[in-house]
């Protein structure tokens, strides 16, 4: 009959959908690929068995804690995510998996990749990730979120430590070559979500949080996604300067943040939603060819 109720073996397989949608895997596959470039640019040529063993256990570590972070995060936003059409459909928006559900998930998730981080790579990294968990769930999700419209400027650094905790995983220590990895990010994140920000204008109004576009306008928002490129571009020509890479990067580097700041040009002159999700889409496919120009040119 069509109202009875499903067996747990037809149901056990939705379930689990649901708990890996909370861990929001195409943003962990952004982050586990940026920790995995910072990993191979700390060693030196090819690596060896031992390094490859170690970088693909501290990616499981590091993906298991941005699952939790990530996981935790749905609890708390879950009435913003009701709102929002952009996020209406996650689990505990929708009601499909209870608060205790989640939070147990995100504790197991957080424990075992701490577990696996702190035994087989090194503490330094297990903290580090630990300290982004925290960073990311709680300093950005619960106090600077819905307190400043400065909330991803501030809180984009919990999004710029993978290739830090990469490099401390195959180091044991935070390298300056590490810190540029993570300038790069952080400076690219604002001007990334605020595209986002820009074409969902009325769904984080209805959520009510102080986004930049809410709260001083799209004119406004569109300037500093223009000035926020022009600094990036710069940003992105460290690596070369700095010697941790080569022309193949640089020119990777300058194609790049020509198209960004180009997209970021015509957003600021005309405004249009589609230009608006065009921009945010190249912020994505510039971040991640730029990171691969770094791996390729590591190697050349």
């Amino acid at each position: 009959m069509s109202d009875a109720a499903p067996s747990p073996a037809a149901a056990l397989p939705s379930t689990w959908r649901q708990f890996h949608a909370l861990t929001k895997p195409r943003v962990i596959q952004l982050i586990v690929f940026c920790a995995l470039i910072g990993m191979v640019l700390a060693v030196p040529g090819l690596p060896r068995w031992a390094d490859v063993r170690l970088a693909a256990i501290a990616c499981l570590g590091i993906w298991l804690v941005a699952g939790a972070a990530a996981a935790f995060n749905c609890v708390v936003e879950q009435r913003i995510d009701a709102r929002m059409k952009r996020t209406a459909w996650r689990p505990t928006a929708k009601g499909e998996l209870t608060n205790l559900q989640t939070l147990s998930f995100s504790a197991v998730l957080c424990a075992i990749g701490s577990a696996i981080l702190y035994v087989w790579v090194n503490p330094l990294t297990m903290w580090l990730t630990f300290a982004t968990f925290v960073g990311y769930a709680v300093i950005y999700t619960v106090v600077l979120k819905p307190l400043t419209p400065q909330n991803i400027v501030i809180g984009g650094a919990s999004g710029a430590m993978p290739p830090v905790l990469g490099w401390a995983a195959m180091t044991g220590e935070v390298a300056p070559e590490a810190l540029i990895l993570f300038l790069i990010i952080f400076l690219w994140t604002p001007p990334h979500f605020w595209a986002l920000a820009l074409y969902r204008v009325e769904d984080y109004r209805k959520s009510g949080l102080p986004m930049l576009p809410v709260t001083h306008g799209s004119e406004f928002t569109r300037l500093q996604i223009l000035l926020y490129t022009f600094v990036l571009f710069a940003a992105c020509l460290m690596p070369f300067v700095m010697r941790m890479s080569g022309w193949f990067y640089l020119a990777a580097a300058v194609v790049l943040s020509i198209g960004f700041c180009g997209y970021a040009v015509a957003l600021w002159r005309q405004y249009s939603d589609a230009l608006a999700r065009k921009t945010f889409r190249f912020s994505l496919i510039h971040l991640s060819l730029l990171f691969a120009a770094l791996l390729v040119d590591h190697y050349l």
